[in-house]
């Protein structure tokens, strides 16, 4: 890898934390989501940071972008636009929506009905958009940095299998160290440090960081290791869905991405076993009996860790 774009990445994830203070771990996956091209879907209680992490990557970013706060009322063209008919001409002109734009945060996408979620699913697996039969291409790089609250509080609409399928990741947070939290309550007393908050990186930059992603080496090992995994979710027996292809791809993508943030051109197993709960825990369903409290998401990953540990790791 470029040494320079070791130090980009590296600024990056600095300028980020410098906010969510605490959560290196997260930053650097929200930042490999970036790389690999894919969206982020960050998932936890609220208070914890979700919606300023999402801003804090895209402000650190020197492009267009848009935050969306899902409402029940929500309608797709909210998002997506509306063609507006001029009398005097007879035409009708197309009023582009807060989705045309490169980083889109998407705040709490589970408070709105399924029929608007719904309207997100082309531009996240395509980039592109169709308004009443005509396609419209969406920028890149095309990013979408969704927060959710876990399903169980009031006022939620889980999305569906087909729209999770969408996100490249989701993570979570959880609650700062007590350390943390404290210079958090010390720092946020003068001033908010999204405010301090600069462009870093150039849109154009991202597209080639990511073009360069695609170019770090997957041995045939670890192919057939990832394969593994992915198989076994589809045949283990407390999952009534397993990873689809594309949730395969969305692995393999993602390891090329967290490889080079970590200044290698090459991925090893650790890569992908590290990265199995974060991409597949929300493309797999647990069965009604290996359920506890309703709390599928928490069942999933500790359902795939053990899974996971059971699969021999390539040499």
């Amino acid at each position: 890898m470029i040494t320079t774009e070791v130090q980009r990445i590296g600024e990056l994830q600095q300028a980020i934390e410098s906010v969510i203070r605490g959560k290196s771990e997260a930053v650097q996956l929200a930042i490999a989501t970036l790389l690999a091209g894919g969206h982020l879907l960050v998932e936890d209680v609220p208070g914890v940071g979700k919606t300023t992490l999402a801003q804090a990557l895209a402000r650190c970013l020197d492009g267009s972008f848009q935050r969306i706060q899902f409402t029940s009322d929500l309608l797709p063209s909210d998002i997506i636009g509306v063609s507006v008919y001029h009398q005097h001409t007879g035409d009708f002109e197309f009023k582009p929506g807060p989705l045309f734009a490169n980083f889109i945060v998407a705040d709490e996408i589970n408070r709105t009905t399924p029929k608007t979620q719904s309207s997100l699913l082309e531009a996240m697996a395509e980039g592109r958009a169709t308004i009443e039969g005509q396609t419209y291409e969406l920028p890149r790089p095309f990013l979408v940095l969704a927060t959710q609250n876990p399903t169980e509080h009031h006022g939620t609409y889980p999305l569906p299998e087909s729209q999770l399928d969408r996100f490249l990741m989701r993570i979570r947070l959880g609650y700062p160290a007590l350390a943390e939290e404290k210079e958090i309550l010390r720092q946020q007393s003068q001033f908010h440090p999204l405010d301090r908050l600069r462009p870093l990186m150039h849109a154009r930059e991202v597209i080639e960081l990511q073009e360069s992603v695609k170019q770090v080496r997957v041995d045939d090992a670890l192919v057939d290791y990832l394969m593994a995994i992915v198989t076994a979710t589809r045949e283990y027996a407390a999952f009534e869905l397993g990873v689809s292809p594309r949730g395969a791809l969305a692995l393999y993508r993602a390891a090329q991405a967290l490889a080079f943030t970590e200044d290698r051109d090459y991925c090893i197993a650790d890569d992908i076993k590290r990265l199995v709960v974060p991409v597949c825990a929300h493309r797999v369903v647990v069965g009604a009996q290996h359920t506890t409290h309703l709390r599928r998401g928490n069942d999933a990953e500790k359902l795939l860790i053990e899974m996971v540990n059971t699969i021999r790791v390539p040499l």
